[in-house]
């Protein structure tokens, strides 16, 4: 018994833990008692009472529209600033001082896809999978820059052996092994909402789940990415999810906004198309900068509208970043770090008859942290407008908006897009898949029209092999 935090787990209401506990044979006994240590239940114990508590929405403070916001251009000379900050990014990549961080610790179960959602075919023609759809970004990245990008991928518990395999058995994408690095977020135990009692998943297994996407910080932390990146010349960290197809990585004008706004913290946004959007809105609270989740803004300030009847709070939070490393380092090494979101879920559990049960109605709280809660610790965050739909067409549904369907669609379009654009004809019944090897913005792609060999007509895959060597 003594290997059990006995004490702790009693004043903290587990005391069902112990009972577990003395259940098991070797070495379940063993395993089981090790995790329990691991735990800090007094902080479950916590985070269970705010979440049942009545805490006023910090929503409900005053807010308003965030002051330091870049927006989309619309005069030659914002064209122009636009044009240097694109250029100060890709200086910055040149100098080899910036790395990619891609969040992909969720599986494809809402897709109807039962494996690492990053392993998701979302290539319109090819069925190319995400992964590989970013490391194509990343190759066309660094071949521009001469420099090369490392590539830090989180996953979880859930995806992290899948997805290592996954990279192994496609040779990296043709990217050296040693430049992109797997990093395993935590996990949080999930508890009763009623009782605050942890939840069994099994018979001496508690019922776990993912930290969040700001679970990035100890997992860097963890594996003493922040010391790599520091000897390797890294100070800025793009990162984004990993289930937006048309995320631009490593986009240099957002990098070079960032450098020359001098900001701890840097977020794309995109505007909302309507008020009920679940999407997080960029704003400041009582004059520091935050995102505040949809469900925590009132409808009152959701539905206000400006003086030409456009939404007040339009400015969609698309969870693209960019960080200065030593401010994200600070953060995750600071004695608060990021807080915990308590969030009502249906979590499966292990009755007292040892059955599991499927709940139909929310029954547990899991703890997560969000990535975007380092922006109020930032002494300059900064938000960049970025086109909806170039930019932002997610896949989290298995149909209807946010889907596959749209996705491949947005893809479709934009590249048709890109060569009406570059003068290129192409038929109205063209579907034209153009690989992020070969260009990931119009303007790449024009340089790359004088060595496209075939005609752009019916279905076409435009990569590698399509094109006359250079």
């Amino acid at each position: 018994m003594s290997e059990l935090p006995e004490d702790q787990l009693r004043q903290c209401g587990q005391s069902h833990l112990i009972d577990v506990w003395k259940s098991l044979e070797e070495p379940a006994r063993s395993r089981f008692a090790a995790e329990l240590c691991s735990i800090d239940w007094s902080r479950i114990e916590r985070l269970w009472r705010r979440g049942i508590s009545s805490e006023s929405s910090a929503a409900t403070q005053k807010i308003q529209s965030p002051r330091a916001l870049i927006r989309l251009p619309e005069t030659e000379g914002q064209r122009q600033e636009w044009a240097a900050a694109r250029q100060a990014g890709r200086d910055l990549l040149a100098a080899g001082r910036a790395a990619c961080i891609v969040v992909a610790g969720g599986q494809g179960t809402r897709l109807d896809f039962d494996k690492p959602k990053g392993m998701f075919p979302v290539g319109p023609l090819s069925g190319k999978s995400l992964f590989q759809w970013f490391a194509e970004q990343l190759a066309t990245r660094e071949r521009h820059a001469g420099q090369t990008i490392p590539w830090i991928i989180m996953t979880s518990n859930a995806t992290h052996s899948e997805t290592v395999a996954f990279f192994e058995e496609q040779s990296f994408f043709g990217r050296a092994p040693e430049t992109t690095t797997f990093v395993c977020q935590g996990t949080m135990p999930a508890v009763d909402a009623k009782t605050g009692e942890a939840l069994l998943e099994g018979p001496g297994q508690l019922a776990l789940s993912p930290d969040g996407h700001g679970g990035l910080l100890d997992a860097l932390e963890r594996d003493k990415m922040f010391d790599r990146l520091a000897e390797l010349g890294i100070d800025t960290l793009f990162y984004h999810q990993i289930d937006n197809p048309t995320t631009r990585v490593c986009d240099p004008a957002f990098l070079g906004w960032h450098l020359r706004e001098e900001a701890d913290v840097s977020t794309k946004v995109v505007e909302k198309i309507a008020a009920a959007e679940k999407m997080g809105i960029a704003v400041e609270r009582d004059g520091v900068s935050c995102i505040i989740e949809y469900s925590d803004l009132p409808d009152e300030f959701a539905n206000q509208t400006d003086a030409r009847g456009r939404l007040e709070f339009w400015a969609g939070n698309t969870a693209i970043h960019v960080f200065r490393r030593e401010f994200l380092e600070s953060v995750a090494r600071s004695e608060s770090g990021l807080p915990f979101h308590c969030a009502r879920k249906k979590v499966p559990y292990l009755d007292d008859e040892q059955r599991l049960v499927t709940p139909d109605e929310p029954n547990g709280m899991k703890f997560e942290r969000f990535i975007f809660d380092v922006i109020p610790a930032a002494k300059k965050a900064l938000f960049v407008q970025g086109n909806r739909k170039e930019e932002f067409n997610p896949i989290k549904n298995a149909s209807g908006s946010d889907s596959p369907e749209t996705s491949r669609s947005a893809l479709l379009a934009l590249h048709k897009r890109w060569l009406v654009e570059a003068g290129i004809p192409v038929p109205d019944d063209a579907r034209i898949e153009i690989a992020p090897v070969v260009a990931t913005t119009a303007e790449e792609l024009r340089d790359a029209i004088p060595r496209i060999r075939q005609p752009v007509s019916g279905d076409v895959i435009l990569d590698a092999s399509t094109l006359a060597p250079e």
